[in-house]
């Protein structure tokens, strides 16, 4: 086939480039490990700076309102991120630019407004869930 010369000239570079990091790889390693410290002393042990010992398991369950927080805080983010740009380009935009920015910026006000609405934004307790709570306990103990 006469692709097949320029496919293996153009092949060989990329094969040569990963040659030498999976060399550099084995290298830093194994010198790291020859020329690394070897020592076992009574604090290797022990718990770091915090001076706690470690009791019961680190993988504790977060509440779906964490992840939705993460979610919107990242959207939120990369939209600021739109808009930066929009600024650093905004003689060259003129007024198309303009109005389309504010479009945006309109649309990301109303989605703030749904959340709120629907509750997405609400990070502590539930102030109405926690009085009827109350009062019920008040309500039990006087009958």
């Amino acid at each position: 086939m006469p692709g097949s010369d320029v496919n293996n000239s153009v092949l060989w570079p990329l094969l040569l480039y990963a040659a030498v990091v999976a060399f550099l790889i084995i290298a830093i390693l194994a010198l790291s490990y020859i020329l690394g410290q070897h020592h076992q002393d009574k604090a290797t042990d022990q718990p770091y700076e915090g001076g706690i010992e470690q009791t019961g398991s680190a993988r504790l369950r977060f509440s779906a309102q964490f992840y939705l927080v993460a979610m919107l805080f990242v959207i939120f983010d990369v939209e600021a991120v739109f808009i930066m740009l929009w600024a650093l380009g905004f003689y060259e935009l003129g007024w198309a630019g303009y109005i389309g920015v504010s479009v945006f910026i309109v649309q990301l006000v109303v989605v703030l407004i749904y959340e709120w609405g629907i509750g997405a934004l609400d990070f502590g307790p539930d102030e109405k869930k926690i009085m009827r709570a109350y009062r019920r306990k008040i309500k039990n103990q006087s009958v």
